[in-house]
């Protein structure tokens, strides 16, 4: 299997290049350039199992196949279970925050972390690894990567639009990890990596890669639930699955449909974006207009430039079939407000803002809509990481999970930088 550049499908690579790397040289994001129809016979219970069988086709003929078994039980270790939702008999919720940073980045961060240290064996400089973050994705990276030796890596966040539960996973971290507050919004912070990414005198000195989804080692094992619930609705109810699918940077979303693309019992796949309404906007007019992000309640999604549009766009060049293949809506933060107060007074159900967007726009579906699929709310983070914007709105306190309570034991750290490529060259 090798995988091809957006910007020119005639660069191609096999998978240890192309997560080492990160960014193509030309810019550009890796796809596959083959689609297998999968068909898989392992227990949709077992991620770890079923990871190795989904992923060992599209990691044919690298060296680090034969690692695969062992990355996959360190990135699998902990569940995604698919719970029901109240007294809604078609409408199950996927949750996705139960590893060690209660986010599902965890899943594709650990996936990455484990497998760049297996290609990273022997190498005679350490690899520096840069991420950008509106809240999750660099606590993700940095719990993965923390400690692994000839692995070092700078977490760019921007300052003050994180929450402070955020905050602390993204700064508690010290050895190997640095975190960069940045004084600017995230599409500052993803600008500032992908021109390092491509910079010649940044990579004259180090060797450099990055852990946003624009890597593909992030969005392969992002697939692996989406299997396992799709394959868990169609043996129970003989049904293939609908998902309504919180979006920023459009990273899970993309796994989302490229599990499909690969055989996934997938129906409809609804991108439930927050005021940043750059992808919304495109399916509505075929015209791409990045803009600034404007800032949110649900943080991690303030993206106006989404990277793995581009990997959309490559799978479906025709507007018109994009907007055939996938639904994109906008909630604003009333109405997410609105959400979680009401379905925890009718459910008990306490959502991240970021779930509470997927509920709200799954609450649009007309009736008709509901009635027809087996529809799967992807929850994608714990609320307790958002507890000083949630228990005002519930009128109740969250409990802080085990795997987020050790992590405020740690002291925090982090060095403030201008949103500019001179600020993060002196930084790194």
């Amino acid at each position: 299997m090798l995988f091809a550049s957006t910007r020119n499908p005639l660069h191609r690579v096999g998978f240890g290049t192309a997560i080492t790397q990160g960014l193509a040289d030309d810019g550009g994001l890796y796809v596959p350039t083959d689609w297998p129809q999968l068909t898989p016979s392992s227990d949709a219970d077992e991620l770890p199992g079923l990871a190795l069988e989904l992923l060992r086709p599209l990691i044919a003929g690298d060296a680090l196949l034969a690692e695969l078994a062992g990355i996959t039980r360190e990135a699998f270790n902990f569940p995604a279970p698919l719970l029901a939702f109240g007294d809604q008999a078609r409408l199950q919720v996927l949750e996705l925050f139960h590893g060690p940073t209660a986010a599902f980045k965890d899943f594709g961060a650990r996936f990455l972390a484990a497998t760049l240290s297996q290609a990273r064996r022997g190498a005679s400089r350490p690899l520096k690894i840069l991420v950008a973050t509106s809240g999750d994705t660099g606590g993700a990276v940095a719990a993965a990567f923390h400690g692994h030796s000839g692995i070092e890596v700078a977490v760019l966040y921007p300052k003050g639009l994180v929450s402070p539960t955020q905050e602390q996973q993204l700064t508690c971290w010290g050895d190997n990890v640095v975190s960069l507050a940045v004084r600017g919004r995230f599409d500052d912070c993803q600008r500032m990596v992908k021109a390092a990414l491509g910079d010649t005198t940044l990579r004259r000195r180090f060797e450099l890669s990055s852990a946003n989804s624009i890597n593909l080692g992030r969005l392969l094992p992002q697939m692996v639930y989406y299997w396992a619930a799709s394959l868990k609705i169609q043996r129970l109810h003989g049904e293939p699955a609908s998902f309504v699918i919180p979006s920023g940077n459009l990273g899970n979303a993309t796994a989302c449909v490229w599990a499909r693309r690969l055989g996934a019992p997938i129906n409809s796949i609804v991108l439930a974006h927050n005021a940043n309404r750059t992808v919304p906007d495109y399916f509505a007019q075929g015209v791409l207009r990045p803009r600034a992000s404007v800032a949110t309640m649900s943080s991690a999604m303030d993206v106006g430039n989404p990277s793995n549009l581009e990997r959309l766009v490559a799978l479906f060049p025709d507007p018109v079939a994009m907007r055939t293949a996938l639904r994109a809506v906008s909630i604003d933060d009333d109405a997410t407000r609105q959400r979680i107060r009401s379905d925890f007074e009718r459910y008990g159900r306490v959502w991240c803002p970021h779930s509470a967007v997927a509920a709200e726009a799954y609450a649009r579906l007309t009736a008709n809509e509901r009635a027809r699929g087996r529809w799967v709310l992807v929850a994608t983070a714990h609320p307790a990481k958002f507890r000083e914007t949630i228990e005002p709105l519930i009128g109740a306190s969250l409990t802080m999970p085990q795997n987020l309570a050790r992590l405020f034991d740690r002291p925090s750290s982090h060095i403030e930088i201008e949103p500019t490529m001179d600020a993060l060259k002196t930084a790194l």
